[in-house]
């Protein structure tokens, strides 16, 4: 089986935008502020939003199951208060869960958070014990930077997300270390904002004393963890000079990497530097880079292309990133296909 941990919903239909277009404009007019049951999305809708995007490409490039949850981009808990995040964060949320239901071969659910800068991180725990409880969901995403690019909120190791964490120990479930659009000109949201992050994210677990409290908390960086397996010295640097166990002491029992990076010498040296056992398929297909690469004829986001290719993997390594470690990294996951007798 070839899971791809890396899916958004980029594809719904036109009325999700239109919602949210409504609630946007309802921040300044509460009388043009939409209720949740405004939203008519029917499940014919939801079909072939999917089957003719997600699910031709699954099928056209050999993935099976996709970890799916709401488009990254859309989150953007910068925009109005809680109020918004929850309304907003409840809809996403819904309709992956009615994706999930309508093809439970091939999606299964990562929840968005109603994040809100400033907020408690724990008025995010009903959502996602929600999502977990009755909708099935294995994951959540979790945004380090809910202001969208001015990082107001505390780094990942500080106490103001526990709850948070305790929650996701509780139930079994990693976090993608995902943030949404950029509000900050200096930083183009997908081209540097998403890489930043993913860097950023690695380096505030690096100089804390996170895992130490929660052992068994897990966190996927995605888009192949940004700067860090090019980086790999610096950081294995930075922790010596900073009198940190080996990175693959105190990290890499926590901390894994998606394969979301678009050209075969990105994955080599991904798959050169950080061991097999950390790194994970994905492509997030249908999302920030969509294109065919001209020096190769197909897409970008193809990614099963470069693991196929990737000269230092044996046939093991293959089935370990794409299967086996998603299993392992993600237990509700692996519980829910072994019930399916997967």
């Amino acid at each position: 089986m070839i899971i791809d941990i890396h899916g958004h919903y980029t594809t719904a239909p036109q009325a999700l935008e239109d919602w949210r277009k409504r609630q946007i404009a309802g921040l300044k007019d509460p009388a043009a502020a939409p209720r949740a049951a405004d939203l008519h999305i029917s499940d014919d809708e939801i079909r072939e939003s999917i089957v003719a995007n997600q699910l031709r490409l699954m099928q056209a490039r050999g993935s099976d199951l996709t970890i799916f949850s709401p488009r990254a981009s859309f989150m953007a808990h910068h925009i109005g208060d809680l109020q918004t995040s929850q309304a907003w964060a409840a809809i996403c949320n819904e309709l992956c869960h009615r994706v999930a239901t309508l093809f439970p071969d091939h999606f299964i659910g990562a929840a968005m958070l109603p994040q809100s800068p400033g907020a408690p991180i724990a008025t995010s725990i009903a959502e996602l014990e929600r999502c977990v409880k009755e909708y099935g969901f294995v994951a959540i995403n979790l945004n380090p930077d809910p202001s969208g690019g001015h990082w107001t909120s505390p780094p990942l190791g500080d106490r103001y997300w526990y709850p948070l964490y305790e929650k996701m120990v509780e139930h079994d479930i990693p976090a993608m270390v995902h943030v949404s659009t950029s509000c900050n000109a200096c930083f183009h949201t997908t081209g540097a904002h998403y890489l930043n992050a993913d860097t950023t994210a690695f380096m505030q677990c690096l100089t804390s004393d996170l895992f130490k409290d929660f052992p068994d908390l897990k966190f996927v960086i995605p888009h192949g963890g940004g700067a860090v397996p090019y980086h790999w010295g610096r950081f294995r640097g930075l922790a010596q000079e900073m009198k940190k166990p080996p990175l693959d002491e105190s990290l890499l029992n926590n901390i894994f990497f998606d394969t979301c990076v678009y050209h075969q010498p990105g994955i080599d040296l991904l798959a050169r530097v950080i061991p097999v056992r950390n790194v994970l398929f994905a492509s997030e297909m249908i999302g920030a880079v969509r294109g065919i690469d001209p020096t190769t004829g197909f897409h970008y986001d193809d990614t099963r292309r470069y693991i196929d290719a990737a000269p230092q993997l044996t046939d093991a390594d293959r089935q370990q990133i794409y299967e086996g470690n998603a299993r392992r990294v993600y237990p509700r996951l692996d519980a829910a296909l072994k019930a399916r007798g997967k």
